[in-house]
């Protein structure tokens, strides 16, 4: 077998995409030529991001994934540009470095709204931080500021920053943080997902976003209806960006801020798909999914 060339690795979010799949596709023609394309060994090597083990429905549906987990608090007062939080991080480095998520809670919300997503992602592979803002009454724009500044905390500044790859980052929030996660990927293209839980915000044309990003919507939603928020911030990101509306069955603007199932299922399997690149993921999000839980499903299918 000949030796395999080294593809440089990117430094942003687009081209960082671009050379993982060009990695991918040299790969697989020099193992093609060799015969090997299905030794299991050369799977692992594809992808230099890909965490844990093989997905299935079970795994991202559980309440913990496979990854030992620990958490840490960061005081108000050691940071700037968000009010503290809490970290949660997976013990273990064996595998490598991972993934960054931050986290924003609502209007007049803390953090403990969102808490529970941070064990749920960590011990899929993430290092998360659910952000309390510097006022509870911070507009979408600002909280998209706090999530950005609390990144750069977890980077270049957190106790778990050697445990981060600084590349690969993405914003979450609910309500008014929703639509602060949308104000973040407009901001900083160079994030690798976005994920608006029942987001609220008074723009609604969001057609210069270059992030891809799950719209997470609710059927009985009052206070952001899908038809006013989430369906609009959906139909106007780019036609040809990787993009997805999820609107949850019977469900209402606080469903996010507890344990749900649904929505656990599909943001690990966004992160997975496009934080870490991995396609092990792509078979929950394509072809679109259905079933009880789900009002309505639309996207625009994500490319390996």
């Amino acid at each position: 077998m000949q030796p395999v060339p080294t593809v440089p690795r990117a430094r942003s979010g687009p081209d960082r995409r671009w050379a993982t799949a060009l990695a991918r596709s040299v790969l697989t023609l020099l193992l093609v030529g060799a015969g090997l394309a299905a030794a299991p060994a050369a799977h692992a090597a594809v992808n230099p991001y890909q965490r844990g083990p093989d997905p299935t429905v079970a795994s991202i549906e559980a309440t913990r994934g496979p990854f030992a987990i620990a958490q840490t608090t960061v005081a108000a007062s050691s940071v700037s540009g968000f009010r503290g939080g809490t970290v949660y991080y997976p013990t273990s480095t064996a595998e490598g470095t991972f993934g960054a998520v931050a986290v924003s809670p609502g209007y007049t919300a803390t953090q403990s709204s969102v808490a529970w997503l941070g064990p749920r992602l960590a011990s899929q592979g993430f290092v998360v931080i659910t952000i309390d803002t510097l006022s509870r009454y911070d507009q979408p724009a600002s909280r998209g500021s706090q999530l950005l500044a609390a990144l750069d905390y977890l980077t270049n500044a957190s106790s778990v920053r050697s445990r981060i790859d600084r590349y690969r980052l993405a914003v979450m929030g609910h309500s008014m943080g929703g639509g602060g996660s949308l104000s973040a990927a407009n901001t900083r293209p160079t994030l690798q997902a976005a994920i608006p839980l029942t987001g609220w915000h008074t723009t609604k044309n969001w057609s210069t976003v270059r992030v891809p990003t799950l719209v997470v919507g609710a059927e009985y939603d009052s206070i952001a209806p899908v038809a006013s928020h989430s369906e609009p911030f959906y139909t106007s990101l780019p036609a040809t960006l990787d993009k997805a509306y999820l609107e949850l069955n019977g469900a209402t603007h606080s469903a996010p801020t507890s344990p749900n199932v649904t929505i656990a299922k599909y943001s690990i399997s966004w992160l997975k798909r496009f934080v870490d690149d991995d396609t092990r993921y792509e078979q929950f999000l394509c072809p679109a999914p259905s079933g009880s839980a789900i009002e309505e499903y639309r996207d625009t299918c994500p490319h390996s």
